[in-house]
């Protein structure tokens, strides 16, 4: 390990094992941080849920792999040359990934990015992938959290979303990872789900934190349009929850989860102490993030940009070296709407003085003028200086969120 301290520069060079070796570049920037996202697309199979950009097409995983790399290398210079404190390989399913493609993938990104030694690097993963050769081979590389897309214990209702495991494979999974070594370990789960009730979320609840994980992610169903599970509620074979159903669960989800231990640190997600996804935490913050892959989007403070959603046409493009993308410049008004919607979906809430000094005068009374009746009616709170959901606020977020955005 070679540290230069004064010239704001440490190299670290750390070996995973014997056949890896990498060197990290780290800046001395704590108040900044940057963070890259990578989208793997393939799926075994589609869920009846989802409308993700994926695809089945694994034959092209390969050239897929390749095209991504290059991206990497095509847009080094987005971040700024910031220390890249988080990585997060999301789908799709990850998981679907070989040996082979990680290590060009690390290596690339490890030519070209300045990471921080103590960065956050998760792959999500699905539970029937996480078989004990394949963490193995996980641990040949430097991923810390590993995200498992759970999502329901309950047997039925797994066949019923197309999901490729059972709700005994997940728990061995997971078992199987905290044998291998994995100290950060996130669950996806789902509520609301066609035929659930109180008592089989609160199952599914008891489940999750007997295993105990540092992190949960727990959302809400959404029938998306053309998906299989939207026709099938148009065909009337499945039922959405209905709004009272719909809040119970997220009370019950809140009780349970509060009662164990996990702070409720953003709308849809819980962790243990200090073990909150700093990637996605990323994305609340305002802080810069580089998005590769078909439909990955990136932010560099000004701008937002995202790729095309086609496989096909992005490996074409990637390797034409003219990239399909789309580009919005964010005028001040966005950017306070951006502001309002990811600051106050989070326990750190919306800094007052923050809005006035990047936002203006203007908007700083804007917002405060519209926040006063929900400060009344304690839907929203001023703690330590920040404006914040109260518990009841919790349940109106959306409402308060919108009431709050700038409107022409």
């Amino acid at each position: 390990m070679l540290c230069d301290i004064e010239g704001k520069t440490i190299l670290f060079t750390s070996m995973r094992n014997s056949k890896f070796i990498y060197t990290f570049a780290l800046k001395i920037r704590t108040s900044i941080m940057a963070g890259i996202y990578l989208h793997i697309p393939f799926c075994k199979r589609r869920c009846i849920y989802c409308d993700f950009f994926s695809t089945t097409q694994s034959e092209k995983k390969e050239n897929y792999v390749e095209a991504l790399c290059n991206e990497l290398k095509l847009r080094k210079d987005y971040l700024g040359g910031e220390s890249i404190q988080t990585i997060y390989l999301g789908g799709g399913t990850p998981s679907q990934l070989a040996p082979k493609d990680f290590e060009k993938i690390f290596q690339t990104l490890t030519d070209w990015f300045q990471i921080s030694e103590e960065a956050e690097i998760t792959l999500e993963a699905n539970p029937d992938d996480l078989t004990p050769a394949y963490i193995a081979d996980l641990r040949n590389f430097p991923f810390n959290r590993l995200s498992m897309g759970i999502q329901t214990f309950n047997e039925q209702t797994l066949k019923l979303l197309n999901r490729r495991h059972t709700g005994t494979q997940a728990i061995q999974a997971y078992d199987n990872c905290r044998k291998a070594g994995f100290q950060n370990i996130s669950i996806d789960l789902i509520y609301g789900l066609p035929g659930e009730d109180k008592l089989l979320w609160q199952k599914d609840l008891e489940q999750a934190t007997a295993m105990r994980p540092e992190h949960i992610s727990a959302y809400h169903l959404i029938y998306e349009e053309n998906t299989p599970l939207w026709k099938l509620r148009e065909q009337h074979k499945v039922h959405e929850a209905d709004e009272d159903l719909s809040l119970s669960l997220f009370s019950l989800l809140i009780e349970h989860l509060s009662a164990h231990g996990y702070q409720h640190y953003e709308i849809s997600n819980f962790c243990l102490p200090d073990k909150y996804s700093r990637h996605n935490s990323s994305y609340w913050k305002e802080e810069k993030y580089l998005g590769c892959g078909p439909s990955a989007h990136s932010y560099n403070g000004k701008e937002r940009e995202w790729n095309i959603a086609s496989l096909d046409e992005y490996i074409a493009g990637i390797r034409s070296g003219n990239r399909h993308f789309e580009v919005e410049t964010l005028d001040l008004y966005t950017r306070y709407n951006d502001y309002v919607i990811t600051s106050l979906r989070t326990c750190w809430g919306m800094n007052p003085e923050h809005l006035k000094q990047e936002y203006g005068e203007k908007l700083y009374y804007y917002c405060m003028r519209l926040a006063r009746p929900y400060l009344e009616q304690d839907k929203l709170k001023i703690k330590n200086g920040h404006l914040m959901l109260t518990r009841n606020g919790i349940f109106l977020s959306d409402g308060i969120m919108s009431d709050l955005l700038w409107v022409e």
